[in-house]
């Protein structure tokens, strides 16, 4: 038996959905336990992309278990949308199960993220405006609609129109936009509701009865440590926990349940949206790490932020999810690059600062400290071994293991699958 979590340890964006796609296919159960249709995983099988935004990535597989857990955020037609994908692609969904406690994004909630983002003006904080915050907002405020009440009809209808008269006020009153009407999205949701239902499910015990009759299952992690609503880069954070204790929550098992937690990397840093970044490259070459690594979002199209690796960030991966090893993806971008930096610890005000701050403002105006090292010409995409790796590739590794005091299992040359070398 094995039970691993997969997690980011950057700002997301680090290539998951490849690593998690090698894995789930020796898996039996692959549970995603957070986020909404906010986060996505790219992943190629025999040269067809697949994007998936909800749906865990064991679904391209056959006979596996793939696990929309209590603590997602669920928008139904994003989701049968994404379904609808899959069956089209020849794959079945035979083996998808929704947690029954999952709560369900409506469209108030996109319309309201929209709103909020609007009137902050230069101080929005960058969402994906798809409802997202305010789904959960309203799971913390417990006026939330979960996936048990949405396939109740009844308990449905007189939910959402408590909940629809309170939005509107919201809406028109605060924002001054438009109201939304009970009856039209009642129509159209309730046909969601219906096509969704055969899914759902106590994932709490399908999970917790998987792991204990010695079933491999891997928790699919999304978006990335730094993004955690706890101790991420508040505000410029996401409403979930991606970090390995999220999973925890997210599912309804306990901690001593989980064996390995598996922190996923780039060889290099990225970010999305506002907030600091002390590697950032504003340079020829950040923007071609940018266009090497086609580092554009799966679900909103939008550059990303390049800079240089950072291990300060990756420290408080280590300590904040527990790591047990490393996987860093897409070292084949930085090939061609003569000099590497990476960055081992910050400056401000002639303070060193090892550690991760806690308070943004105190990011602010950190300078990085780098130290630097030789890099590789040689194309090493089409490399199958690690020892075949060229030897400054491979001193670049062991510089990122001997620094975090972490094993990196796993490193990436390549989008495919077959471009993961075990080391």
């Amino acid at each position: 038996m094995s039970v691993t979590a997969l997690v980011g340890a950057q700002w997301g964006d680090e290539g998951k959905g490849k690593i998690i796609d090698i894995l789930a296919e020796k898996s039996d159960v692959v549970v995603r336990s957070q986020g909404g249709n906010n986060a996505g995983h790219t992943v190629v099988v025999d040269g067809v992309t697949y994007k998936l935004r909800l749906i865990p990535s064991g679904i391209l597989y056959d006979n596996k278990v793939c696990v929309i857990g209590n603590g997602i955020v669920l928008n139904p037609k994003a989701l049968i949308g994404e379904m609808n994908e899959i069956k089209a692609s020849g794959k079945s969904l035979d083996g998808l199960k929704i947690d029954a406690r999952a709560h369900v994004v409506l469209p108030y909630h996109i319309e309201l993220d929209g709103l909020s983002e609007k009137l902050r003006g230069k101080g929005d904080i960058g969402t994906t405006k798809r409802g997202i915050g305010p789904c959960y907002m309203d799971k913390a405020e417990r006026s939330g609609i979960r996936m048990c009440d949405f396939i109740n009809p009844e308990i449905f209808a007189q939910k959402l129109k408590t909940n629809i008269n309170i939005k509107n006020k919201i809406i028109v009153d605060v924002y001054g936009g438009q109201p939304l009407d009970f009856d039209t999205i009642y129509n159209e949701y309730t046909k969601y509701a219906e096509t969704l239902a055969p899914f759902v499910t106590d994932a709490s015990v399908l999970v917790y009865n998987a792991i204990k009759s010695g079933k491999n299952v891997l928790f699919e992690g999304a978006q990335g440590a730094l993004l955690d609503i706890d101790v991420g880069t508040y505000p410029y954070v996401t409403s979930s926990h991606p970090t390995a204790g999220g999973f925890c929550i997210g599912t309804g098992i306990g901690p001593t349940l989980i064996d390995e937690v598996l922190g996923v990397c780039k060889s290099y840093t990225t970010r999305v949206g506002k907030g600091p970044f002390p590697t950032e490259l504003d340079d020829e070459i950040g923007n071609n790490i940018r266009q090497k690594g086609g580092e554009y979002g799966t679900v909103t199209g939008r550059a990303r932020r390049c800079g240089w690796l950072d291990l300060v960030i990756l420290r408080f991966a280590v300590r904040v999810n527990g790591l047990t090893s490393l996987a860093v993806n897409k070292l084949d971008t930085l090939t061609g690059i003569d000099k590497l930096k990476v960055c081992v610890a910050y400056r401000k005000n002639g303070k060193l600062i090892e550690d991760f701050p806690v308070d943004i403002s105190e990011l602010e105006g950190c300078e990085p400290v780098y130290e630097t090292l030789d890099g590789w010409s040689e194309d090493i995409s089409d490399i199958k071994c690690y020892n075949d790796l060229p030897a400054s590739t491979k001193k670049y590794i062991e510089f990122i293991e001997n620094k975090l005091g972490v094993k990196v299992a796993m490193v990436g040359v390549g989008p495919s699958r077959n471009q993961n070398l075990i080391k």
